[in-house]
């Protein structure tokens, strides 16, 4: 899956469109899912375009971050002691919608397993 020119996250992290924000830096944002899977559902991007975490340039650095700051947010929502689950989708097999990375942060409700 090639980088596309835009998508509707590259608006978001560059403000052009409005977000319910929870978390911004110098390489990411995190706002809340318009169609929310569970009482918390984040969605944290890097601010450079990123297919998915299998793309040529997705640096292990970048993707750490990412990680960190799904930690970061979910302790910030009260959400870090009774669980939360990351989860990123490569590929429109695996349910990738957007083509520019995405950790969905989800909580706030028991997880079942095996998902899907």
């Amino acid at each position: 899956m090639a980088v596309p020119e835009d998508t509707i996250f590259g608006k978001i992290a560059r403000g052009e469109i409005a977000a319910d924000i929870v978390y911004e830096d110098d390489l990411c944002v995190a706002f809340r899912d318009i169609s929310p899977q569970a009482p918390v559902h984040v969605l944290v991007i890097p601010r450079r375009p990123v297919v998915n975490i299998a793309a040529e340039d997705a640096d292990p650095e970048l993707l750490g971050h990412l990680v960190t700051v799904c930690a970061k947010v979910a302790k910030q929502l009260g959400i870090e002691e009774s669980g939360y689950r990351v989860v990123t989708n490569v590929g429109p097999d695996a349910g990738q919608s957007v083509a520019h990375l995405h950790l969905h942060l989800l909580g706030g409700r028991h997880m079942a397993w095996p998902p899907g």
